[in-house]
């Protein structure tokens, strides 16, 4: 997918997307709100949120603001990031070639309500506790996907 015009992208392209979803992982872990980040950088929260969703390509000398500010090497934003990204046929449009370059962990932590998920689970002891709500979980999610599947027939 190349950079050539606006016109030629339907969307954010794959990469900035992929780095984006970096920044709002790593700002997360470090508990920072958008409106924190966006204070250390001297940019906006809007810009921020603009960023992390990549809809906004974040600048060269923004992102090694960014990195200096969330105390990471640049490179970290890039991580797992696909050879193929931006290839011609690589990406359906969808995000998903960048996504595949991502840990599920790192995914998982970067979802809306993933970290506090993830702490809260650490808090609870090992064993059928876990286990049950683990199962309600997976359970839940499979009756959303029959539904959305139901509904798109």
């Amino acid at each position: 997918m190349p950079y050539s015009t606006p016109e030629a992208r339907p969307g954010p392209h794959p990469v900035d997307v992929h780095v984006g979803r970096a920044v709002r992982w790593r700002r997360k872990l470090r508990g920072l709100s958008q409106q924190a980040l966006a204070e250390r950088i001297g940019l906006t929260f809007q810009q921020v949120q603009k960023y992390e969703t990549g809809t906004n390509r974040i600048s060269a000398s923004a992102l090694h603001a960014i990195a200096r500010a969330l105390e990471v090497p640049v490179a970290f934003f890039f991580d797992g990031l696909p050879e193929t990204v931006g290839a011609a046929g690589s990406q359906d449009g969808t995000g998903r070639a960048a996504d595949e370059g991502r840990s599920l962990t790192a995914r998982m932590l970067g979802a809306p309500g993933g970290l506090a998920m993830a702490e809260a689970w650490l808090d609870l002891p090992p064993g059928p506790l876990r286990h049950r709500l683990a199962a309600l979980v997976q359970t839940t999610a499979a009756a959303l996907r029959a539904q959305d599947r139901a509904s798109a027939a």
